[in-house]
């Protein structure tokens, strides 16, 4: 790549060769270097001998050092990006520094928050999660130091040769790094759309930087030049720090006291230094796939001169100890920003990781529970992630509910594997687990392949095998993807894109409910196009207005708003206008007022819900309709009483503060400087300027969110908030149902209502109706007891009656009973008892209801081993003219009409 050839390359005079392994090209200044420097072409060469003259005493002192660099070198440093990804809809987690300006800066459509810029990005990539804890250098969660320039056509910023100077210039003259130290690797980068050629940097074998320069954008898999060319970079902090200390991996560098602190909480034995460096040099040169960690045991024992046994217990509880701290601080990451682990989304990843952490405890025989290890992270976090740290409650709450849940899903685990076992022979004729059925029984029970192997092996006699990358795969499956959403009214962009957009008076004037306009086109007699219209499309979670459209002929009702493509479509039912024509446009006003009220509210009890039950809480989805409104929000529980009477207090407060509602019209990059990313809360929101809907003062803002929605102009206007009902719709997921205004007073005035009835109902006044309901509770339990007794005392009047009807056919007991309108569970418990002491009984029992007849048949255990309840209802079906089923011990069906009892009888008698 020609491209590559810089001007420090050639004032340095670096040399440029090929990789004989890989084939890449790479440059250095050392003329006997023959590989590219990277894995697995060349060994580590720093562990144990670290390069450079900068001894940091933490992590920290390297992140500081590279964003002091390029301070100094004229780059504004800004504040590092939520890991979920709430303002993308292509992603759920930050992978890299660069996506957090895709896709509206990287297009050109928005301004950089500074250019040129650095940060230090918290990333989060599952890729290699299979070989987190083996690899000694793989990690989930990491951050990327960077620095970005934005090169448009009119301004340039800097671009190749100024970006591997400043490289350069930070690892020699701030790491002490000599010149030939360094080695520079051609390559193409891709990712989030774009791409653009590299340059890897390499140092003692290992790969510590990379610098993009990005000016594609990927098209149907072909590379399309984009109008700007964008630097970005991205220097690996914790791969850096391990290489300035020369420890054993990047886990015993990042997370060293950590990790030492627990294993000896744990009383696990620890490896030596060479033990450690032998294994990471294995698979730094070799880079195996994780079933190849046998042949790394050998390698190793080969080394040290160890009995391989050994070896594996001391590195398998040492694999254990780096997952938990790689998986500890992502997972810890992710649930500061509101990724709540369940079973679906963003939550589905989170659960991953803790599932892996969990089966590797399991595996290890780590009795410590989670929670203490994950408070014991925590503090060690705390210095360099505090925002983090503040989350710590709702962490470990998390994690201990989850891990609840995984203990007794150990207990069933014999069962669920079982079962699926059982229907894979029932429906192949193999006694076999696919790789399918792991991914199934992970999907739908939880449950890690792991443990499903050991599962298998020890309680079901069944040897699997487990892919290698199995967790991998999970992870790919669950990146967001964008599904066309099925259009709302029965008209194709194709058939408006020739149309002009359409003027929006909804947003210039909220409070115009009549409008004149002219027609563009009628399409199919039920769809009407304005060149300008007052009626708010569906959107942003809040239905379509309702109205009239009058016209020459007549007029037609509006049902239905909605966008397609530039232009606004109204839905109508009625004589429909003609094109050309025009038109008044009357919105429903009442409707659409209660419409901004609910929306209102909405932001209002979205802040109050976060302000009582943490931040973790983000908006998962809502409707504002009328008379009742629905907001979903992220959390892990239901709310208690006293926690939703908080919440409900603390939204009205701001009713009656009367606050004001300001709107205004920000770019991008403005809104999310001032605001942050919290502004996404109703999801990502597409353009370069964004209408923001800030609810209280500029001093003192409640609310901050990026909205399309009608408002109100202040407050007071909304008249209530009432929380009807709180739900958990979904693991992770909780509904509020709310109502405001005069459906709040309407709603207030039934629950009277209710009181009212009651109290006549229980002869108690108003004031006593709550302690007249508990009386009558208490009534009840004692009927219900008294019930019981007399219950078991028909049973047993039933049974000697049953008992003294029984004849023995064929060696088998035969008898019944006949019911009226009788209770199913009464019989059911009859019958239990009954066959509960002679085992050797077919037991008949006929209940007469309106209708017509229920005819039952039970089996004792023993009887079961010679007829088939299923077989005796296949005879008395046509004999009475019924229809029915059954299993082995059970079979019931109906008839119509009265068939006598000694038909039955006689039936079940011949057949036995």
């Amino acid at each position: 790549m020609e491209e590559l050839r810089t001007r420090l390359f050639d004032r340095m005079g670096f040399y440029r060769r090929q990789c004989p392994y890989c084939k890449h090209y790479f440059w250095t200044l050392d003329k006997e270097q023959e590989t590219c420097g990277d894995q697995p072409c060349t060994p580590y060469l720093f562990i144990g001998n670290p390069p450079g003259k900068f001894r940091p005493e933490s992590i920290r002192d390297v992140r500081e050092k590279f964003l002091n660099f390029f301070e100094k070198h004229g780059h504004a440093r800004i504040k590092r990006y939520p890991v979920v990804a709430r303002w993308r809809t292509d992603v759920y987690l930050v992978g890299a520094s660069i996506y957090d300006f895709q896709p509206w800066v990287t297009e050109g459509i928005v301004p950089p928050p500074a250019n040129p810029l650095t940060l230090s990005q918290p990333s989060i990539r599952f890729t290699d999660i299979d070989k987190v804890g083996r690899s000694g250098r793989h990690l989930t969660g990491f951050e990327m130091m960077a620095h970005h320039a934005f090169n448009y056509p009119d301004k340039y910023v800097y671009w190749i040769d100024e970006t591997v100077e400043y490289a350069h210039e930070f690892f020699t003259k701030e790491i002490g790094l000599r010149d030939d130290e360094i080695t520079y690797k051609e390559n193409i980068w891709e990712g989030g759309g774009n791409a653009g050629e590299c340059l890897e940097i390499l140092v003692g074998g290992l790969e510590v930087a990379t610098l993009v320069f990005m000016h594609y954008r990927t098209v149907n898999g072909k590379y399309v030049e984009m109008p700007m060319k964008i630097v970005d970079t991205g220097y690996g902090l914790e791969r850096i720090y391990w290489l300035l200390t020369g420890k054993p991996t990047v886990y015993d560098a990042v997370f060293g006291s950590f990790i030492e602190q627990l294993r000896s909480k744990l009383g696990l034995p620890r490896p030596s230094n060479e033990m450690l460096m032998h294994m990471a040099t294995y698979f730094g040169q070799l880079d195996p796939e994780v079933t190849s960690i046998e042949k790394a045991y050998e390698y190793i024992s080969g080394k040290v001169g160890m009995n391989i046994n050994e070896i594996k217990n001391i590195l398998k509880a040492q694999e254990t100890l780096y997952i938990l701290s790689d998986h500890g601080r992502t997972l810890s990451w992710m649930m500061a920003d509101g990724a709540i682990p369940s079973n679906s989304g963003v939550g589905y990843l989170g659960r991953l990781l803790l599932r892996r952490m969990l089966r590797s405890m399991y595996v290890s025989g780590i009795e410590m529970p989670l929670t203490e290890i994950m408070n014991m992270e925590l503090e060690f976090l705390k210095g360099d992630y505090p925002e983090v740290y503040e989350e710590r409650q709702t962490i470990l709450e998390l994690v201990d509910l989850e891990e609840k849940k995984f203990k007794e899903l150990l207990r069933q685990a014999p069962s669920i594997i079982d079962r699926v076992i059982k229907d894979r022979e029932r429906k192949t004729g193999k006694r076999e687990l696919t790789v399918d059925d792991l991914i199934t029984l992970y999907d739908s029970q939880g449950l890690p392949p792991e443990i499903v192997r050991e599962v298998s092996s020890s309680k079901l006699g069944l040897s699997i095998s487990v892919p290698d990358d199995f967790y991998s795969r999970l992870a790919a499956k669950y990146q967001r993807q964008i599904g066309e959403e099925k259009p709302k009214v029965d008209v194709n962009p194709v058939e408006v894109q020739d149309l002009p957009q359409t003027r929006e008076l909804f947003y210039e004037n909220m409070r115009l409910f009549q409008f004149n306009a002219k027609v563009l086109r009628v399409i199919r007699g039920k769809y009407v196009v304005l060149d300008q219209t007052a009626f708010y499309p569906e959107g942003g979670g809040q239905v379509a207005d309702h109205g009239v459209i009058r016209h020459s002929r007549g007029e037609a009702r509006v049902i239905d708003v909605q966008r397609v493509g530039p232009v606004i479509v109204h839905a109508v039912e009625g004589e429909p206008p003609m094109d050309g024509e025009n038109i008044e446009g009357i919105v429903d006003a009442t409707r659409r007022l209660d419409l901004m009220r609910m929306h209102t509210a909405t932001h209002i009890l979205l802040q109050s819900i976060r302000r009582v039950l943490g931040r973790h809480i983000w908006q998962a989805g809502a409707e504002k309709n009328v008379p009742f409104s629905r907001l979903d929000v992220t959390h892990y529980k239901l709310p208690t009483r006293d926690e939703i009477k908080k919440i409900e207090e603390l939204a009205n407060q701001m009713v009656v503060a009367n606050y004001p509602v300001i709107i205004r019209w920000l770019s991008r990059t403005d809104a999310e400087s001032k605001f942050g990313v919290y502004i996404y809360q109703g999801g990502a929101v597409p353009g370069a300027r964004l209408r923001i809907v800030q609810v209280g003062t500029d001093n003192d803002p409640y609310d901050v969110e990026a909205c399309g929605g009608m408002h109100v102009g202040n407050t007071g206007e909304i008249g209530m908030i009432k929380i009807v009902k709180v739900e958990k719709i979904q693991e992770g997921v909780v509904r509020f149902i709310f109502t405001t205004g005069r459906h709040a007073v309407n709603y207030a005035e039934s629950l009277e209502d209710s009181i009212n009835e009651i109290s006549e109902l229980i002869g108690k006044s108003r004031e006593e109706v709550v302690k007249g309901v508990k009386e009558l509770l208490n009534d009840m339990g004692r009927m219900e007891s008294r019930i019981k007794v007399l219950t078991r005392k028909a049973i047993k009047g039933d049974i000697a009656e049953a008992m003294g009807k029984e004849v023995i056919v064929n060696g088998i007991g035969l008898t019944y009973m006949e019911y009226e309108n009788e209770d199913k569970n009464y019989i059911q418990e009859f019958a239990k008892e009954y066959l509960g002491s002679r085992p050797n009984t077919v037991l008949l029992v006929i209940n007469r209801v309106n209708n017509g007849t229920e005819y039952m048949v039970y089996l004792g255990s023993e009887a079961a081993k010679h007829v088939n309840a299923k077989d005796l209802i296949a005879k008395l079906n046509p004999g009475v003219n019924g229809r029915g089923g059954g299993s082995v011990t059970y079979g019931q069906g109906f008839a119509q009409g009265r068939p006598s009892i000694d038909t039955f009888v006689s039936i079940i008698k011949s057949l036995l």
